[in-house]
């Protein structure tokens, strides 16, 4: 797949570049698909490429030995996937899987690494996105233990309607109580929560937000710190 010109780049991080270090990435870079599954970084194997997708979402989750797992961040048109190696670090023991399908520009780690060492106000904005992920991962670890299943689920929501054009995205019971690390039925409840306050609507393996400011006002303070620090660092037009 072609990689398009800046002037329709849908990855906000490329699309704010200046001319010159778009066209170096351009350069370097291939148009790839992601479908629904798909492994962008196997856990503590080298990291191969960096992502900057273009539609849908990727997860980031840990997992315990005896194989339970959580997510600790998701990326879409927003971000990059492959933070750890603006960070000089090849591997990582978390894995990275495609959670909605759509597309990605991607760049081999080489000759990623070879623009963020050459080109200084690159390697910044791409940091500036780094920092803003570990925010989001550690206000996962603090919804985690702080807040009640339905106000982790409406910040999750709120996160996925972030990342995807209209209202609507794919999502299963079964997938939302691994990613909040909870059983399932609990979500079946959360969920019936919010469609019965007239949030969403869920439907066959898919969720409709209705009302994003009841859902807001449901996610309470778990939702707002990363995106609030996302627009201050990283606004359009820079």
């Amino acid at each position: 797949m072609p990689v398009p010109s800046q002037r329709y780049v849908r990855n906000h991080l490329l699309s704010i570049l200046s001319p010159d270090d778009y066209e170096a990435i351009q350069s370097v870079a291939e148009g790839v698909a992601l479908g629904r599954r798909d492994i962008l970084i196997a856990a503590n194997k080298s990291i191969t490429h960096v992502y900057f997708l273009e539609s849908g979402i990727a997860s980031e989750v840990a997992a315990t030995p005896e194989g339970r797992r959580i997510e600790v961040c998701i990326t879409g048109p927003e971000g990059i996937v492959g933070v750890p190696l603006l960070l000089d670090v090849d591997r990582t023991p978390h894995e990275t899987f495609v959670q909605i399908e759509g597309d990605a520009v991607r760049v081999e780690a080489a000759a990623f690494r070879r623009l963020i060492e050459e080109r200084r106000v690159l390697r910044r904005i791409f940091a500036h996105y780094a920092y803003v992920a570990h925010l989001q991962t550690a206000g996962t670890a603090l919804s985690n233990g702080s807040h009640t299943l339905e106000e982790r689920l409406a910040r999750w929501l709120l996160m996925c309607h972030d990342r995807v054009d209209g209202d609507e995205f794919p999502v299963t019971h079964e997938f939302l109580s691994t990613m909040l690390g909870v059983r399932r039925p609990g979500v079946t409840t959360a969920i019936h929560s919010l469609e019965g306050a007239g949030m969403i609507k869920a439907r066959r393996s898919h969720v409709l937000v209705l009302d994003r400011d009841k859902l807001k006002a449901a996610a309470g303070d778990s939702y707002g710190v990363p995106e609030t620090e996302y627009r201050r660092l990283l606004p359009a037009g820079r």
